[in-house]
């Protein structure tokens, strides 16, 4: 790893990464798609219920002060005219294996972040000499030509990923920025600390406490200060990245999966909840496992008709891998939640471990349910998600719909 000594500076490499980010992605293939959708606010929800969450407004909807997290009722208020989609995961599908088609014609190290995100590697690749603001306006460019002259894309590019990504939010939508030694000063100071990625409230306010205010007090801030406010090895790649250098064996860990749903209409009883309960824990299951986890932490959420919420999460006695496991450990939790109306409902999984490093139990057959278990997911992967499925999700064709999660293609 290259270490810095003495006076902070930053990397004089030329830039060799560029990320590419696309605009309001469901909202704005849903225009392409249709033209009688564009130049209007329109979002794409997660339920086109009241209650059902905004995932994706438009450039449009955008400007009005709609933001995804959003409830629909939300939107309506701002914009009564509003029209409110469902997802069609399919669409979205299409257009990343189109753009990946397009990206690896210049690269072959290209890695896609999620269904709307791309970051592109150029080290070695004869479009490397061409400078990469040159190559992202020829990206930009055949995106409109090839793939659909709706769709704009935000690109960034820099000496690493992590300012790559933020070079693509500088100037949303339809940017094209640079991050380099000539003009990282002048960013700095006008970004604020949450508009770097990997910097939330709870960071934010360690940052806070520790005299750093913004992002050139980060940037000033020495190695070993760091590593005190952060307590781990976090400190000195903060120091790095914000330097322009790319920390090479540095990759973030994947910390939960979890699914929710908005009930149509308001819910009480167990049986009536089951369906959905069950579904969202199989969904949930199927991505833990795919994604090559097992867990040791479940939790549950609910908000309620009278806008009230409540939520409980445990860690289970041993580590499960198996929906059925899961839904009995999400029961439980129910069982604790008051007898209210339910609006909306979630699940989600922590204490991840990875799939081939747990041991087996002494008196438990744990091999053969998971083969099994396996053998099942192979099934839905090859026919379709949940051709082979739990009895108690019968009826729910129409609820708890495919969905493309954030981070997930």
């Amino acid at each position: 790893m290259t270490q810095i000594l003495g006076k902070p500076d930053f990397s004089r490499r030329s830039a060799k990464f560029m990320h590419i980010d696309l605009n309001s992605c469901f909202a704005t293939v849903e225009q392409q798609a249709n033209p009688l959708l564009r130049n209007r606010p329109i979002a794409v929800a997660a339920y086109n219920s009241p209650r059902g969450v905004i995932i994706a407004p438009s450039v449009e909807a955008k400007k009005l002060g709609i933001k995804v997290g959003f409830r629909v009722m939300e939107a309506k208020q701002v914009c009564p005219d509003i029209k409110i989609l469902e997802p069609d995961t399919q669409k979205y599908r299409f257009i990343h294996l189109c753009l990946k088609g397009l990206l690896l014609e210049y690269t072959n190290q290209l890695e896609p972040k999620s269904v709307d995100e791309f970051v592109l590697d150029f080290e070695g690749a004869p479009k490397f000499r061409s400078g990469l603001l040159e190559v992202g306006g020829e990206i930009k460019k055949r995106i409109k030509e090839e793939i659909g002259d709706y769709i704009t894309v935000s690109v960034g590019v820099s000496t690493n990923r992590f300012l790559a990504k933020t070079a693509s939010n500088l100037r949303k939508p339809d940017g094209l920025e640079e991050i380099n030694y000539v003009n990282f000063d002048r960013v700095y100071s006008k970004l604020e600390l949450m508009d770097l990625s990997g910097i939330g409230k709870k960071n934010l306010m360690k940052l806070n406490s520790n005299g750093i205010h913004t992002v050139w007090d980060f940037y000033e801030a020495s190695p070993h200060r760091l590593k005190h406010i952060f307590r781990s090895v976090v400190g000195n790649y903060w120091y790095l990245k914000l330097r322009g250098y790319e920390i090479e064996n540095y990759k973030e860990v994947r910390r939960s999966f979890g699914q929710q749903y908005a009930l149509s209409k308001p819910v009480k009883s167990l049986p009536e909840l089951t369906p959905i309960l069950t579904k969202l824990v199989e969904k949930m299951g199927f991505r833990l496992r795919n994604s090559g986890y097992k867990t040791q932490g479940v939790h549950l959420s609910m908000i309620y008709k009278d806008n009230t919420a409540w939520h409980m999460g445990r860690k289970t006695k041993r580590i499960i891998y198996d929906s059925r496991d899961i839904y009995k450990e999400i029961l439980r939790l129910y069982f604790m939640s008051p007898p209210k109306d339910i609006t909306l409902v979630g699940v989600s999984c922590f204490n991840l471990v990875q799939a081939d490093k747990t041991q087996l139990e002494l008196f438990s057959d744990i091999s053969k349910r998971e083969g099994l278990t396996q053998m099942l997911d192979k099934i839905n992967n090859r026919w379709g998600k949940f051709v082979v499925s739990p009895a108690s999700m019968l009826n729910t064709k129409d609820q708890v719909l495919d969905r493309i999660g954030f981070g997930n293609v």
